[in-house]
């Protein structure tokens, strides 16, 4: 497999590379989009089983499943957040990656990812409950914590910190990337909300089509989440090389030194070790 070239990028070169690392490599993506999601699905379809159609009861183990569900929800995007960044790593310098050698990178770093999108999460939350732009600032220039943690291995706040320090100046940029990205979302979510709405809508009072209607709506909403997230956790990863390019001399770096041998552990690693 080829190296793509590393040099900095233009916001239309980030999109073309991400369509292009996913077209090429779209089961492994899916794969790690969706298979960390299947638990949370089947979560959230039994929760629907109980609800729908029924007067709602505020028991015990409703609450627990809802909360289950919340919980399985976060661990999955977790691990596909996580595994996009080991496979990006792999194959935008030119290495091959599995679904399973992905996962397996996460298994190790669950804890630092863990506490990067906790802190992340909360922060973001803050600042948006003090208003509006705080929280959007905040949410663009912790954008590649995730790229940190897993690529250098650091801690949550270094991680963090780590993200800060490279997207100062930059998080105009990422603005740009993540609003593509939920215009992209909220359209093709639109256009697919509608017909099913109107269809639940018509039959409900019939408790058994509703049931149906909102299965299938539930479960169509998370094949449209496992195809249109891998765009984004593609782009982070990207734009995370594209800084250290521009920042760092990162390009020099891999092409005095392509197979890593001399660099820094914390600048440059191959995610999965040889012979795996």
């Amino acid at each position: 497999m080829n190296t793509l070239e590393l040099r900095p990028l233009s916001i239309g070169d980030i999109l073309d590379r991400t369509f292009t690392l996913y077209r090429n490599n779209f089961l492994l993506f899916v794969a790690l989009a969706g298979i960390p999601r299947l638990p949370a699905l089947a979560s959230g379809l039994l929760q629907i089983q109980g609800t729908v159609g029924r007067v709602p009861t505020f028991s015990a183990s409703m609450f627990g499943l809802i909360a289950l569900t919340y919980v399985l929800s976060f661990i999955g995007y977790l691990f596909s957040q996580g595994g996009a960044v080991v496979a990006v790593s792999e194959l935008y310098l030119g290495r091959s990656i599995t679904i399973m050698q992905s996962f397996r990178r996460v298994v190790d770093e669950i804890g630092p990812l863990l506490g990067v999108l906790i802190l992340n999460g909360l922060i973001i939350v803050v600042g948006l409950i003090l208003l509006i732009f705080p929280g959007i600032y905040m949410m663009c220039r912790l954008f590649v914590g995730v790229p940190a943690a897993v690529i250098e291995r650091k801690g949550p706040m270094e991680s963090l910190s780590r993200s800060m320090e490279l997207t100062k100046g930059f998080a105009g940029r990422v603005c740009i990337i993540i609003l593509l990205y939920f215009v992209v979302s909220f359209g093709f979510g639109l256009i697919m909300s509608i017909p099913l709405g109107v269809v639940i809508a018509t039959g409900a009072r019939d408790p058994s089509v509703v049931q149906t209607w909102t299965s299938v709506q539930v479960v169509l909403n998370a094949i449209l989440e496992v195809l249109l997230t891998p765009i984004l956790l593609i782009a982070t990863s990207i734009y995370y090389y594209d800084l250290r390019v521009r920042k760092e001399g990162f390009d020099l770096q891999v092409m005095m030194d392509p197979d890593g041998a001399n660099i820094p552990r914390a600048n440059f690693r191959s995610i999965v070790p040889e012979g795996q």
